[in-house]
């Protein structure tokens, strides 16, 4: 494939992303497992919406990472590699933007923004070194996890089908880790780590209002 395909499937990808456009593979959790719906007041969905559209802007960056990943690594097993997980992303994309509609709640109004910083990031650190890509892979999924383990703690108890769809995520997003270890990840020096964590919570901080 030639480096113009490989940026005009990005920039569709981006297209797809940012409109709303995405389709999973994987059927949504909450069509199987979350049981019986439990009516929510106009307070737990709000506190439902704010809490999945931050998830759905980590998703609509984790498809802007992995696609710049993918693009500027010159392994193929490691391209494969990016691409898959940005299939998982995909799902966890349509998911959260499935659970929003549902809760009658919108996107975040800056997704093009975070798309676009988030394809910055990745593009250079793929074109660091392909170990330093899979650090920054192995950073991002902790922070998520974590970040995804407080939305479990703070979401309704009543609310399963949005429960469920995060826990899955999380599940995912621990693979995802352990994957990019596996391949090769390097350790990313703390203070990226710090400064990765900082610009993480402006963006949660953000998305949960706009």
């Amino acid at each position: 494939m030639s480096p113009i395909d490989r940026w005009l499937i990005a920039a569709d990808n981006a297209r797809r992303t940012v409109a709303g456009a995405s389709i999973a593979s994987r059927p949504c959790p909450q069509t199987t497992a979350a049981g019986p719906a439990v009516a929510l007041d106009d307070a737990q969905k709000r506190l439902s919406g704010s809490l999945m559209r931050v998830n759905h802007v980590g998703e609509v960056c984790a498809q802007a990472l992995y696609q710049a990943q993918a693009m500027t690594t010159r392994d193929p097993a490691l391209r494969r590699h990016f691409e898959h997980a940005a299939r998982d992303e995909t799902d966890h994309l349509a998911w959260t933007q499935r659970r929003l509609r549902e809760l009658g709640a919108r996107t975040s109004l800056l997704n093009p923004l975070w798309y676009a910083g988030a394809f910055g990031i990745g593009w250079m650190a793929g074109r660091a070194s392909d170990a330093l890509s899979l650090g920054f892979v192995v950073e991002t999924e902790r922070q998520v996890e974590r970040h995804l383990q407080g939305h479990l703690d703070r979401l309704p108890a009543g609310d399963s089908a949005s429960r469920v769809i995060v826990q899955q995520m999380k599940e995912d997003e621990a693979v995802h880790a352990a994957q990019a270890e596996d391949a090769g990840a390097a350790p990313l020096p703390l203070p990226l780590r710090w400064a990765m964590r900082a610009a993480a919570r402006v963006m949660t901080a953000t998305a949960h209002y706009v």
